[in-house]
């Protein structure tokens, strides 16, 4: 309900250029397959150790222990045989038939909302060609396309994709080139250029800032935003601004990829503060709603 109009399926790719300090799928950002271990649930049986074929699971003095420098191949045998679902894999290798056959079971709720389909991640734009595939067969049979996108891809590649995308959800971090680079390891001149090649190659837009308190919920960095996106204001194609909040619903799974969260203390705003941040933006007579999950 919150990745574009109507009720929509999201298809998630692994992979993403950036390391945003906050981020909620952590599970997307490598390409490879990985193990989500709920230690909490787990009670050392050893199942797991009789079956991996990669030698990432052992028993250490009765005790389940998880040797992350080997590479999981994503057979799954460790999740099948836990008796307590301890275990999960994140990652999947998807044929675009196999794909499509899901989509298509949904497609009653596209119908009845004007929904449809959105990819997610990690970044899409890292499997392009997979990426306009999927979107080339969706158009095919008339389903409502968009993108989540962090913008940091090669512009030619972007506006290939374009031509089958309905609306680019596309993220603003940060202004502020060296702090963007602090925040998610990269700097948004890029960013901000395929933005505007977007909006003026009249594609659909609606931009995403994540909200997190003390790092871009300044009015100034505010200010910056509206200074920046101006020229574009009335264009039909600028579909206006959405507020993320920043939430805790990924901070489980750092643990359980054996990870420590980058960021310490809670950088959550207020009810109050994310009204006034809404409101610094209205004031600038730009359409902002906030998307709570």
């Amino acid at each position: 309900m919150y990745d574009g109009p109507g009720v929509r399926t999201i298809v998630f790719f692994k992979g993403c250029p950036l390391r945003c300090k906050w981020c909620s799928n952590p599970e997307s950002i490598r390409q490879i397959y990985q193990i989500l271990f709920k230690s909490n649930m787990c009670v050392n049986c050893g199942a797991c150790a009789r079956v991996c074929p990669a030698g990432l699971h052992t028993l250490n003095n009765g005790v389940h222990e998880l040797k992350r420098k080997n590479d999981c191949t994503g057979c799954r045998r460790c999740k099948d045989v836990c008796p307590q679902a301890a275990l999960e894999i994140a990652g999947e290798m998807k044929s675009l038939s196999k794909l499509l056959e899901m989509i298509r079971e949904d497609a009653m709720f596209y119908e009845m909302s004007g929904g449809g389909v959105t990819l997610g991640g990690g970044e899409c734009t890292m499997q392009a060609e997979a990426a306009r595939n999927l979107l080339m067969a969706c158009k095919q049979e008339g389903i409502n396309t968009a993108i989540e996108t962090c913008g940091y891809t090669r512009t030619d590649k972007l506006l290939e994709l374009a031509e089958y995308v309905d609306l680019f959800l596309f993220d603003i971090k940060h202004m502020n080139p060296e702090r963007h680079n602090e925040l998610t390891g990269v700097s948004n001149d890029l960013i901000l250029h395929n933005l505007t090649e977007l909006l003026k190659h009249r594609h659909h837009v609606t931009i995403r800032m994540p909200m997190l308190k003390t790092m871009n919920d300044s009015q100034e960095e505010i200010r910056q935003v509206i200074e920046f996106l101006t020229p574009y204001k009335d264009y039909p194609n600028f579909k206006g601004i959405d507020l993320l909040p920043y939430h805790k619903l990924g901070v489980n799974k750092y643990n359980q990829l054996g990870q420590e969260y980058p960021i310490a203390g809670d950088p959550s705003l207020s009810e109050a503060e994310v009204e006034q941040v809404e409101e610094w933006i209205k004031a600038y007579q730009f359409p902002v709603r906030v998307v709570r999950h």
